[in-house]
């Protein structure tokens, strides 16, 4: 099968439609497991589970890679295939019944991430961080920002190189920890309704850390994360 490159193939915006499908591509994007073990993961029955796999599987996103036998029966495992990656101009240019289950999708794995980590301890660290910063740019500062975030999404990828290297040295470390890092840039809607613009309040909301969860322009947090996964669809 034709593997999904683009998130207005088809095939994605029917993977995306179903949330119990979410977040079992979720798991599989972490690690290998059977339907058995997504149920008991995820506290469904093993027939909707496993039916839910079939379909990933007919739709190509996810692959079986190993059978093993338990007593008697044979378990499949199955891993998830890379995610579509997005640029600017194709999503931009993708139906909104695309989008909205592609975002969709990344805002539900990233709402039960970011909720198994901090019931884990994972924003308790000092290195932890959780900013919701309310803005009012024109379109020459938006699109500086949304070239800032694609700088610092660079900057990820050089630091977690350097980091490999220094891993594969001494696998051992004690240091080592499973993080995750979330950033979104969007254009935000007031959760009141009120048009006001108060930039006093603005400004003091800026930069400080907030407890509730993430509802603004821009939003970017790391934390070390509990027993879910990583990437979604992402913009290059």
């Amino acid at each position: 099968m034709k593997p999904i490159t683009e998130i207005d193939d088809p095939r994605y915006v029917k993977a995306m439609s179903h949330p119990l499908r979410v977040r079992i591509l979720a798991l599989l994007e972490e690690r290998a497991a059977s339907p058995v073990e997504l149920a008991g993961w995820l506290g469904a029955t093993l027939g909707t589970t496993a039916y839910h796999v079939r379909a990933l599987q007919r739709l190509g996103l996810i692959e079986l890679i190993r059978e093993t036998r338990v007593r008697g029966a044979v378990e499949h495992h199955y891993r998830a295939k890379p995610r579509p990656t997005v640029s600017d101009d194709a999503w931009a240019a993708a139906p909104p019944i695309a989008k909205q289950a592609a975002v969709s999708a990344s805002l539900q794995t990233i709402d039960a991430y970011a909720r198994a980590a901090s019931a884990a301890g994972g924003f308790d660290h000092g290195n932890a961080h959780l900013t919701r910063t309310p803005l009012r740019l024109d379109a020459r500062g938006w699109n500086e920002l949304s070239r800032a975030c694609i700088r610092l999404l660079s900057q990820v990828d050089r630091i977690e190189a350097a980091a490999n290297e220094r891993m594969e040295r001494n696998p051992h470390s004690a240091e080592t920890r499973d993080l995750a890092l979330v950033v979104m840039l969007f254009e935000a809607a007031r959760l009141s309704g009120d048009g006001s613009d108060d930039a006093a309040a603005a400004t003091r909301r800026r930069h400080r850390r907030e407890l509730e969860p993430p509802t603004a322009v821009s939003v970017v947090v790391g934390q070390e994360h509990g027993p879910l996964p990583p990437r979604d669809v992402s913009s290059s």
